[in-house]
């Protein structure tokens, strides 16, 4: 690899980590905002609700805008927006202004991650462009196991305003770093229709990681909260518990890329969300078990994220000719999972306390099942008349 090569990657890769660490950090993070403001922790959760929406709403928009315009600009105008919106995070003086914080957050790292993902796939090699995604998609996942545990170290030494206060200021070193780096990459000119009549399918089939998402984050958003209400954990417990959980995401991530290879990508889909419905089960029974519980958190991340990256392999296998757009409607259906699933999380603890979680997105997973199993019947009957016609 060439050194503007490894650059590139260097430069999506941290680029990705610090979005990521932007996203998971504020679960750990929960029961401290909650107190700081005097709010409950659902309500606190909002503040995941909200940039997940924005997100959702607005990323399909600047991947548009960035095919016409080029995708630096939007990149460094996100991580502009990313330095403000975490500094009004930081000082924030109300909970209002702490959700408006967020909104704003929403909106730069929509404008920034999928353009990344983008940018990097329009450089890339041919043959070498799965290997490139998968590096800068690891600095994302990356953020869960070290970012957000970092994080919380920060927050028990400086309080959890001195996070954000770090991120805004990493954030403007980037700003500058990344306005560098992309400044010879040419404007894509993709601006034509691929969906071609097929967006309800695609919504159909995306909508599989929507429920996925539900599956992860009704526990996720709320785990700090969680382990501290059900098990008193303390912060570096919390940060213990979330590094076991985001080191499982990285490496399902990374194992089911071989086992996809060789057993194919609807099998290896359809049986992590098998696996996930009883791992879900049995971290709801020893939730409050104490030292087991950083067992099936691993596990829970392991078999759930290996679950996401095969489906994803299946939808780059099943639309063939719609790649692109059907991977940023998949980033989209994620971000509203994640939305559903802090609403419905915040529903079910202020109703019937944080030990029902567990049960609740063993539930999604199964759904999540269904609808993948649906979708591959529907895919292989396309796939016979194509093969008759």
């Amino acid at each position: 690899m060439k050194l503007e090569g490894k650059v590139s990657l260097s430069v999506g890769w941290i680029t990705l980590f610090l979005m990521g660490t932007d996203l998971f950090v504020v679960s750990p993070l929960l029961p401290f905002i909650s107190e700081a403001f005097k709010v409950s922790p659902a309500t606190a959760g909002w503040m995941v609700t909200v940039f997940a929406v924005t997100y959702a709403f607005s990323a399909p928009l600047f991947g548009w805008l960035s095919d016409k315009k080029g995708r630096r600009t939007f990149i460094t105008f996100g991580l502009i927006l990313f330095v403000f919106s975490n500094a009004l995070t930081a000082y924030a003086s109300s909970f209002l202004l702490l959700i408006v914080s967020r909104i704003l957050a929403g909106l730069s790292v929509a404008s920034i991650t999928p353009l990344i993902y983008a940018i990097i796939g329009d450089i890339a090699p041919p043959n070498r462009r799965g290997t490139w995604l998968s590096i800068v998609v690891s600095g994302h996942l990356t953020a869960l196991w070290a970012g957000a545990p970092i994080g919380t170290a920060l927050e028990h030494f400086l309080g959890w305003r001195s996070v954000f206060v770090v991120m805004a200021i990493i954030g403007a070193v980037l700003a500058v770093v990344n306005f560098k780096t992309w400044e010879s990459i040419p404007k894509s000119d993709l601006t034509r229709n691929l969906l071609k009549g097929n967006l309800l399918r695609i919504i159909g089939s995306v909508s599989v990681t929507t429920i996925w998402a539900i599956s992860m984050y009704t526990l996720y958003v709320y785990l700090g909260a969680a382990l501290y209400s059900e098990n008193r954990f303390s912060t570096s417990e919390i940060a213990l518990a979330v590094t076991f959980y985001g080191v499982g995401a990285v490496l399902g991530s990374l194992s089911s890329g071989k086992l996809t290879d060789k057993f194919g990508e609807r099998k290896i889909s359809k049986a992590t969300l098998i696996f996930l419905t009883v791992v879900l089960t049995c971290l709801g029974i020893f939730f409050s078990s104490g030292d087991w519980i950083y067992f099936f958190l691993f596990i829970w991340a392991l078999v759930g994220y290996a679950g996401f990256t095969s489906y994803q392999a299946r939808l780059t296998v099943e639309y063939p000719k719609e790649r692109g757009i059907v991977m940023a409607w998949n980033n989209t259906a994620l971000y509203i999972g994640i939305t559903i699933g802090s609403i419905t999380g915040g529903f079910v603890i202020s109703n019937w306390g944080y030990s029902l979680l567990p049960y609740v997105c063993s539930v999604a997973a199964i759904v999540s099942f269904v609808l993948s199993t649906q979708k591959g019947k529907e895919a292989k009957k396309e796939s016979a008349f194509s093969t008759d016609t």
